[in-house]
This record gives structure tokens, sequence and C-alpha cells, in this order.
């Protein structure tokens, strides 16, 4: 009995001793004796206890693990590649973006917006005085070819009228008509014949009533009116051919040396 009992504790502390011996056979060496002590640290400064070397075969055992971890990731770990299918995929995706993102940058765009320009001071004396016509309408009768109501262009002389008419008959003469003269819109041109009542000569006379026609009157008739001499006559009879006749008595406002007190006394003998 004793002796199973001394057989037992041997086989017990053999395996003991087995085990110890394997631990020892994998422990890396211990260090090397430290180096004589150096002097003591300043006071503050920090404390770094000398360390030992790694041998040269834990070093290659380091990397030689290193190098495994990466070859095992790198089989496992399958490569990022799309393939072409997916190449397109993301080729059309992106240029839908950039469309879509031209769109929306182009609309979102600041548009001015047109400012109306500011209506003249003069729009409203424009609308209330009628700009002057291009043409006058004049009625030739008598001795001409083609009697009738003729239009001809602001400007244009007696002359132009009688040839626009076809001209003075066989045998007829102009008479008293003074051929040089400007043009009135709406007067009457007697060639060869008598003047009709108001008329002299083919010039222009005072209506009955007293009232002087602006646009037919001579610088002589235009004379008799209250305030008007001889200059502010003139000055009647060149607005009248500048502007192809008058449109209105208001329009003796427009005239230089009439203002509008001499306008008041103008206006009641006046008539267009």
């Amino acid at each position: 009995m004793r002796t199973t009992q001394q057989t037992a504790h041997t086989l017990v502390a053999e395996a003991r001793l087995r085990g110890l011996t394997a631990m020892a056979a994998i422990q890396p060496p211990a260090a090397g004796p430290r180096g004589p002590a150096g002097p003591p640290p300043s006071f503050g400064a920090p404390y770094v206890e000398d360390q030992a070397e790694e041998e040269p075969s834990i070093v290659a055992m380091k990397d030689e693990v290193r190098r495994r971890v990466r070859e095992r990731l790198a089989a496992t770990t399958p490569p990022l590649d799309p393939g072409t299918p997916g190449l397109r995929v993301l080729i059309v995706l992106g240029v839908i973006a950039a469309v879509v993102a031209g769109i929306f940058a182009w609309r979102s765009r600041p548009v001015a917006e047109p400012i109306a320009p500011p209506m003249p001071a003069s729009f409203a004396s424009a609308v209330a005085t009628p700009s002057p016509t291009s043409s006058v309408v004049v009625y030739v009768t008598g001795k001409v070819r083609k009697p009738g109501v003729l239009t001809l262009a602001t400007g244009s002389r007696v002359a132009d009228a009688l040839k626009a008419a076809g001209g003075v008959r066989r045998g007829a003469e102009p008479g008293a008509v003074n051929l040089a003269r400007r043009l009135v819109d709406g007067e009457q041109i007697v060639v060869g014949e008598p003047a009709p009542p108001g008329h002299v000569g083919g010039e222009a006379a005072p209506q009955a009533g007293g009232l002087v026609n602006l646009n037919l009157a001579t610088a002589e008739q235009l004379n008799s009116l209250p305030g008007v001499g001889e200059v502010l006559a003139q000055r009647i009879t060149e607005f009248r051919e500048a502007h192809g006749g008058f449109q209105s008595v208001e329009q003796l406002r427009e005239v230089a040396g009439i203002g509008e007190k001499k306008f008041a006394e103008i206006k009641d003998k006046a008539t267009v």
C-alpha cells in the first residue's frame, strides 16, 4: 500500500518537472546583467528604466507573423473591381448628375428685370400738339390738264402742284398765280380763271367774319392781326412753311415772339 502511494507521488513529480522544463524552453532568455547605476536623476526629470534589446529570433518571429497575417487578409478580401457593366453604370449616373446640376444652375441664375424708361417731360405737350405732317393736300382747278385734289410733299411749291396736275392747258397762262410760293395744306389754286370769292390772284385772303386763316393768309394779311407786325407776320409764315401749316390756333404759342398775352389778343381773330 505504501509502495503504491510512493509510486503515485513519483509520477506527479515527474509530470510537474516536465511542464517546468517545457515552459523554460519557450521563454525568452533573461535580460543580461544591468550596468553600473548612473547618477540619480535631477529633481522633476522623468524616470526611464533601461530596457533590454529583443533577441533577433524574436524580431524575426514577429515579422513572420505580420507577413502571414497580411497574406491571409489579402487572400480572404475580394478586390474592389466594379467590372465593365458596373463601370458603364457609374459613367451613365455621372452624366445624368452633371446634366441635372447644369439645368438647376441655369434656372437659378439671376435675371435682370427691364426698367421702363422715364416718360419725358415734353410727352404731354407732344400728345396735345399734333406733329407736323410730311405732306400737304391742295386743290388745283382752272385751266390745267388734270384738275383735282393733289397730295404733295411738305415744302413743295405752286409750280410742283401745277406739274402734278398735268400742267397748264395749251394757250392758257398761269395769270397772277405765284409759281414760287410754298404750298399750304388745304389751299385752293385757281389757274387762268377769275379767283373765287376769298381769293385774289391765287393768294389766300381773310375769311368771312373777319377771321384770318393762318394757313392761307399772306404776310400782309397776318399783319392785320392785333399785336402782329411785319417781323412777327414773317415768323408766322416761316413757321407755317416749316411745319406744313397750322393744325390749330393754339400752335401760335410755338412761334417765337408770341406769349400768352399776345396769344389772347390773336386767338379770337384767327382760324385754321
